[in-house]
C-alpha cells in the first residue's frame, strides 16, 4: 500500500529489522553482497553490528545499490531532494510518519509506526524457532533479555522443542507394555 522510495524503505525494515534511523544513514558501501550482510555502523546502543540477510534481502540490496556510488545512500528521499530541503536526499527524522499513516489507512490497518516493522521482523524469527541469541544479534541487543521480554511469549514451545531435539535417546527406559484402550461404536 506504499510505493516508490518509501516502499523500498519499508521493505528494508521488514527484511533487516533495522531501525528507521539506521536505514536512513545506510550507505551502499555498508552492503556486502559477498557475505550477504549490511553493516550498521551507528546504532542506538552505540555498537556497530552486521545484519545477515536472506536471499530476498540480498536481492533488495543488490537492486538498491546497483549503479549508485559506494558512498551514496541506499535509501533516498527524492521528494526532499527536489524541494531542496536536503542536498543528499536523505530521509530525515519524522519523514516516514505521514507516509506510514497513509499506507496504513490505504491498507485498512490502524496506524502503525515504522518501528513496528522491526517488531514484525523479530516476531517472524521467534515464531520460526530461531534461537533468541540470534534474534538479539540481528537486532543489535547485547544479550537476550530484551528479546525474551518482548518476544519470548511467541514461542512458548521453544525450550521444550530445543531440549527434545538436542538431548540424545539414552535407551534406559523400556517401551511401555500398556495398550491404549480402543472404544468401538458410538458413545451415546
Amino acid at each position: 500500500m506504499c510505493g516508490g522510495e518509501f516502499r523500498d524503505l519499508v521493505r528494508g525494515g521488514l527484511l533487516t529489522g533495522a531501525r528507521y534511523g539506521e536505514l536512513a544513514r545506510l550507505r551502499c558501501k555498508d552492503y556486502d553482497p559477498r557475505n550477504g550482510t549490511i553493516h550498521i555502523a551507528e546504532s542506538k546502543s552505540g555498537r556497530p553490528r552486521h545484519v545477515y540477510l536472506t536471499d530476498e534481502g540480498k536481492a533488495l540490496f543488490d537492486t538498491l545499490t546497483a549503479d549508485k556510488p559506494r558512498d551514496g545512500l541506499v535509501f533516498v528521499n527524492s521528494v526532499k531532494r527536489r524541494k531542496r530541503m536536503a542536498d543528499s536526499g536523505a530521509w530525515g527524522e519524522g519523514d516516514e510518519t505521514k507516509l506510514m499513516r497513509a499506507a496504513c489507512e490505504a491498507a485498512g490497518l490502524p496506524h502503525l509506526g515504522f518501528h513496528q516493522l522491526r517488531h514484525t521482523y523479530a516476531s517472524w524469527l521467534v515464531n520460526k524457532g530461531v534461537p533468541l541469541g540470534v534474534v538479539a544479534h540481528q537486532l543489535g541487543h547485547s544479550d537476550t533479555r530484551m528479546v525474551e521480554r518482548h518476544y519470548g511469549h511467541l514461542a512458548p514451545s521453544y525450550v521444550a522443542d530445543t531440549v527434545r531435539a538436542a538431548f540424545p535417546a539414552l535407551g534406559i527406559v523400556d517401551a511401555p507394555k500398556v495398550e491404549p484402550l480402543r472404544i468401538r461404536g458410538k458413545l451415546g
